[in-house]
């Protein structure tokens, strides 16, 4: 189908408004999203922070892309206030390890600890020593269950998570130009992150009245998507676009319809994927991918984690903007949010 104009784009997003005004995102204990960029430091405050010759330590989940762009929004922010990071961590996913990583950047003694709690319920006993030793505690996505806002921890900075889901929809709609049948591909599970984001993109596509979700179905396990995928297709074989609730799975949708010749249906997900944007750029099933400003996230943890060391209180959950990235705009979609070029194989340096 030929793509909307912008007056017509337009003119669908103000019919989908009203159906979508009313969502807006919540952080995992139910806090009301304050956007990243209110939180700011008057230059008395930086002052006071670059006085306070304060040191900071980073422990992380995980390696990924989006990962390092957080730490390196958070390092680049730190520098710029005159706080050293003293030590940096990755749990590759495991919380036992996390624990240890905490210990360890303890013998540092950092002034805050900047982190993403590998599992909530579990990581209160990793994280306790570091309040007990004096130290503060900025969290990203998350927090360990029954830590306090404003005791416990400075904040949590994340994603404008409705945002992320809203233009997707949206992305979708203007590569159908408005009209087409919808397969929805949601995350089964209890996650503040995924379950808004996916309820955003339905709630939007279900605002269009040319748009039509035909096919549903939960995804509890990553490595079932091609099935569900196939069997989208052949249920209905004139299926124009499926949503896929994150970026891996989705590159299995995305291998299952190649595998069947299947060039009409489209893709839509979240998450920037290597794979899936080379698909896009070359004119393939992918219509858009839709990312978060992960480097903002980490520059917004930076600054609030400033301000509490200073005694200044924060809201508690701050939010980014999201990105909706084309074939067209790979490069600036990667640089938004990643803040580096993309992939040699898309064009990057």
């Amino acid at each position: 189908m030929a793509h909307l104009t912008k007056n017509s784009i337009a003119a669908l997003l103000l019919l989908a408004t009203p159906a979508i005004a009313a969502a807006t995102t919540k952080g995992p204990h139910g806090e009301a999203a304050t956007p990243a960029a209110s939180v700011t430091l008057t230059p008395d405050q930086e002052a006071k922070v670059k006085d306070g010759k304060f040191t900071a330590a980073l422990s992380w989940h995980t390696t990924s892309d989006w990962s390092a762009a957080v730490g390196n929004g958070a390092k680049d922010e730190f520098a710029r206030l005159g706080i050293e990071v003293v030590a940096e961590t990755d749990a590759g996913f495991d919380a036992a390890r996390q624990k240890s990583d905490i210990e360890t950047i303890l013998a540092k003694k950092p002034s805050v600890i900047v982190s993403l709690p590998v599992d909530p319920e579990t990581a209160p006993e990793a994280y306790r020593p570091a309040l007990a030793a004096g130290a503060k505690l900025m969290f990203v996505d998350n927090a360990p269950k029954g830590f306090v806002h404003g005791e416990d921890y400075i904040a949590i900075s994340s994603a404008d998570l409705v945002q992320m889901g809203t233009k997707a929809g949206e992305a979708l709609a203007g590569k159908l130009s408005g009209k087409g049948t919808v397969g929805y591909i949601f995350h089964d599970a209890d996650f503040y992150v995924t379950n808004q984001r996916d309820r955003a993109f339905k709630a939007t596509i279900e605002s269009f009245p040319d748009m039509k979700i035909v096919a549903e179905q939960g995804l509890a396990d990553p490595a079932r998507a091609d099935d569900i995928g196939n069997a989208f297709v052949a249920q209905n074989p004139d299926l124009d676009a499926i949503y896929v609730t994150w970026a891996e799975p989705a590159e299995l949708v995305l291998a299952a319809l190649r595998n069947a010749g299947n060039k009409h249906t489209s893709i839509v997900t979240l998450d920037l994927s290597e794979p899936l944007a080379l698909d896009m750029v070359r004119g393939g099933n992918v219509a858009a991918i839709v990312a978060d400003e992960a480097y903002a996230i980490g520059t917004t943890a930076a600054r609030a984690a400033a301000l509490g060391l200073i005694g200044e209180t924060v809201p508690p959950f701050l939010a980014v903007d999201a990105i909706a990235v084309t074939g067209d705009s790979v490069k600036e979609g990667w640089n938004k949010s990643l803040h580096r070029d993309p992939p040699a194989s898309l064009g990057g340096n």
